[in-house]
């Protein structure tokens, strides 16, 4: 994101609304796509996501400023979400007595991206094509990802509903306690994790004072032991229950969050980034198989209802790129330690 603020000459507050608009898009279109997921309509939506999506990749990679980025991602944004969330249904579906361990699985395979996107752009700075070159690639790794998804099995309730029957079904769970604490849970844990992930260079490189490169490689030290984290989350869920994981990973969250803001220079950061990427493991997959669980049959629902709280969530990065324009990024990320005190008291101990 420094790169492509400074390229584009991005006010802080244009990221901001860079990063939540597409979100607040994308979920407001979630509950059509959680709908047709438990319809016939799977598969063509789908594929339809990927290509959208495809499409979006090249049309940011050639931006000329704020608005023509801002479309490529308000383009790209629901398309992502057609495509990725379907197919975590369809997981789901297949095999819903193993949906803790599959979301970890599931969770494993998105830190790669994680940990490829700034090894990617770092990559591509170094051969001189820079982050538009990136996201060229991207379009056409997204193309060929499509194009071979044709083939995967695809589960559908072919009792289901209509759309708008669908969709009332997914309003009416909002009224389940176990179903508000899981979104709540999701939205709080994304707080250190996709909006940490948002602002963390922005953060290195105007705050901590980091070059560019030196907040790329942070980025990359973070997103790395994420990686290592869930992987060893997937043996550690065999012996340890997930809410329980939660706690005691919120609770060591709590203590390492705010020493990574005070802490003077570069190593004392990147090694507090190391133990921050492994804390938080496993804050997406546990909470998103306990939403799967809560709405058993209704995978749709779960991506519905997803959506509707994206809604909320979808601010929280305009929030921040608003109070950073005010009160300046360093005190702004005190905000992120409430990831760690809502799950601590929002997971349920049964």
């Amino acid at each position: 994101m420094p790169l492509i603020r400074d390229d584009l000459g991005l006010s802080y507050a244009e990221v901001g609304i860079v990063l939540a608009a597409p979100g607040f898009i994308g979920s407001a279109l979630d509950p059509l796509i959680g709908a047709a997921a438990d319809t016939a309509r799977r598969r063509a939506v789908l594929l339809a996501g990927g290509f959208t999506f495809a499409l979006s990749a090249a049309l940011a990679s050639a931006s000329l400023g704020f608005w023509t980025l801002l479309l490529a991602l308000l383009i790209g944004n629901p398309a992502s979400g057609a495509f990725v969330s379907l197919a975590q249904a369809t997981l789901m579906d297949l095999a819903p007595q193993r949906r803790e361990p599959n979301m970890a699985w599931w969770t494993l395979a998105g830190s790669f991206g994680y940990v490829g996107g700034p090894v990617v752009v770092t990559v591509a700075l170094w051969l001189g094509v820079g982050w538009r070159g990136a996201l060229a690639g991207l379009a056409f790794v997204s193309l060929g990802l499509t194009l071979a998804a044709r083939r995967l099995p695809y589960v559908f309730h072919r009792d289901g509903g209509s759309l708008v029957q669908n969709l009332a079904g997914s309003l009416r769970a909002l009224r389940r306690r176990e179903v508000l604490r899981w979104l709540a849970l999701l939205e709080a844990a994304d707080l250190l994790l996709d909006v940490l992930f948002y602002f963390l260079a922005l953060y290195l490189v105007d705050v901590a004072g980091w070059s560019v490169v030196e907040a790329a490689l942070g980025v990359a030290v973070w997103t790395g032991a994420g990686l290592v984290g869930d992987a060893l989350l997937i043996p550690v869920l065999r012996f340890v229950r997930g809410a329980v994981y939660l706690r005691l990973s919120a609770l060591g969250a709590l203590v390492c969050y705010p020493f990574f803001l005070v802490a003077p220079g570069h190593w004392p950061k990147l090694v507090l980034l190391v133990a921050l990427g492994l804390l938080n493991s496993g804050w997406y997959a546990i909470p998103k198989a306990g939403l799967y669980g809560s709405l058993p049959g209704q995978a749709g629902a779960a991506i519905a209802l997803g959506g509707i709280m994206g809604l909320v969530g979808a601010a929280v990065p305009l929030a921040i790129g608003i109070a950073a324009q005010i009160a300046g990024l360093g005190p702004t990320m005190w905000a992120l330690l409430a990831a760690p005190l809502m799950l601590l008291a929002l997971t349920p101990r049964r």
